[in-house]
């Protein structure tokens, strides 16, 4: 008989100075009374790739199974492809004309692991999980001189766009 696990609550939040730029992503996973921090950055990244980023290495950081997980990210790109139903168009489309198609990719394999829940919050309005990942995510991309570009971005000359409809 496979034991009951608690939910874990993942929060996440990505940051960059200017877009592209240095960036980081901030985690903060809590399961059962436990906390976990995670945080990383590049020296030239987007906001955007960041934010997938933190999702990604939070997801990562579970290790069991068909875990119940309710993600909170104030960014509505992440959350909204997500929930309604963008991703799933994107990929159906072999992610053509989509920004960030490598972290879309790895998201989606991470969703398969797991019973995954997004919840948009508000960026900057006192929330105090989304904050403290705010800080992380500023600081890991603080010191650009000591780190190394994102190996996945794409500068927007070599993009062909993001189709947000969901089409």
């Amino acid at each position: 008989m496979e034991q009951s696990r608690p939910p874990i609550y993942l929060y996440t939040d990505g940051a960059s100075s200017g877009n592209p730029g240095p960036g980081g992503y901030g985690v903060v996973l809590k399961c059962a009374g436990r906390e976990l921090e995670l945080s990383g950055g590049y020296s030239l990244t987007t906001n955007n790739r960041m934010e997938l980023l933190a999702v990604i290495r939070g997801l990562e950081a579970i290790r069991w199974k068909n875990a119940e997980v309710h993600v909170y990210s104030d960014s509505s790109y992440v959350v909204n492809a997500v929930n309604k139903g963008w991703l799933e168009n994107w990929q159906r489309k072999g992610f053509a004309k989509v920004k960030n198609p490598d972290l879309w990719m790895r998201l989606l394999q991470l969703l398969k692991l797991h019973r995954v829940a997004f919840h948009w919050v508000k960026g900057h309005a006192g929330h105090p999980e989304n904050e403290r990942c705010d800080r992380l995510a500023v600081a890991a991309g603080a010191n650009s001189g000591q780190l190394l570009p994102d190996p996945g971005y794409q500068p927007e000359s070599a993009s062909l766009g993001l189709d947000m409809s969901g089409q």
